[in-house]
C-alpha cells in the first residue's frame, strides 16, 4: 500500500483534507524519531557547535587542560539547546491552545504559559522521574493533537475565508493553518536532527529515503505511475 510518509501516493484534492495528510505525517515523523529515544536521550538538550570547538581548541593548545577564554569571549553554557522532551511539550501546549475553540477564541489562551513550556526539565533526573515526565509530555502531546484534528475536521470550504485572532492579530482561517503547519515542520525537523544526533547515524532508523536510495525508489515510483509496476 503505498505511503504518504515518503508521498509514494498523491495528496488529497480538497484543500482541508490535504492539510490533514500533512498534520498526519508530521505526527508521524516526530513519533519516529521518539521511537528511537530512551527516556534519558529524549530529555538530553543537543551539544553545540560552538562549545564542542571551544573545548576540542582548549584541549589543543593546553595539552587537555581548558584554557582560560580569550578576552570578551564568554564561556560557551553546557547547553542553551532544547531538547526533544522540551519541543514536544511547547509543540502539545501550542496546539492545545492555538485549536481549542478555533473559530470562536484567540489562539493565545489566557491560561497559556509558553515561557513555562520551554523551560529545561530538571537535572539530574532518576529514571522513575525521566518515564514520569515523559508520560506527561506525550499526554500533552496526544492532547494536542486531538484537539487539532477535531477543529480541523469541523471545518467546511465556507469556513476558510472567516477570520480568526492568534495575539489579537487577525488571520484568515486558511492562513492561521498555513502558520501552524509552518511552526510544526519546523519543530518536527529540529526534532529528527536532534534524534538523529543523539542516536548516530549509523543507528538512525529512516522515515524518509535513505541515503543512497533514491535512484531505486523513483524508478520504482516511474513503474508504478506508468503502469508497468509488475
Amino acid at each position: 500500500m503505498p505511503s504518504l510518509h515518503r508521498y509514494e501516493s498523491g495528496l488529497p484534492s480538497d484543500l482541508l483534507s490535504t492539510w490533514r495528510a500533512i498534520f498526519e505525517r508530521q505526527r508521524a515523523f516526530a513519533e519516529h524519531a521518539f521511537d528511537q529515544l530512551d527516556d534519558a536521550r529524549f530529555f538530553t538538550p543537543p551539544s553545540e557547535p560552538s562549545r564542542e570547538r571551544e573545548l576540542a581548541h582548549a584541549g589543543a593548545t593546553t595539552g587537555g587542560t581548558p584554557a582560560p577564554p580569550q578576552s570578551g569571549m564568554p564561556v560557551p553554557p553546557k547547553s542553551a539547546m532544547n531538547s526533544v522532551g522540551v519541543i514536544t511539550r511547547h509543540m502539545g501546549a501550542n496546539m492545545l491552545s492555538r485549536w481549542t475553540d478555533f473559530l470562536t477564541a484567540d489562539g493565545e489562551k489566557p491560561s497559556r504559559d509558553r515561557d513555562a513550556e520551554l523551560a529545561p526539565f530538571p537535572e539530574p533526573m532518576t529514571p522513575d522521574q525521566q518515564r514520569e515526565a515523559r508520560a506527561q509530555v506525550m499526554e500533552t502531546w496526544g492532547a494536542g493533537w486531538s484537539t487539532l484534528f477535531a477543529a480541523l475536521d469541523g471545518l467546511s470550504e465556507d469556513d476558510l475565508s472567516r477570520t480568526v485572532t492568534i495575539r489579537s492579530a487577525p488571520h484568515t482561517v486558511h492562513g492561521a493553518i498555513a502558520r501552524q503547519l509552518d511552526h510544526y515542520a519546523f519543530h518536527v525537523g529540529q526534532i529528527n536532527l536532534i534524534a538523529r544526533q543523539l542516536v548516530g547515524t549509523d543507528r538512525w532508523r529512516w522515515f524518509t529515503l535513505p541515503p543512497g536510495g533514491t535512484r531505486e525508489f523513483n524508478e520504482r515510483m516511474r513503474r508504478q505511475y506508468s503502469g508497468t509496476e509488475p
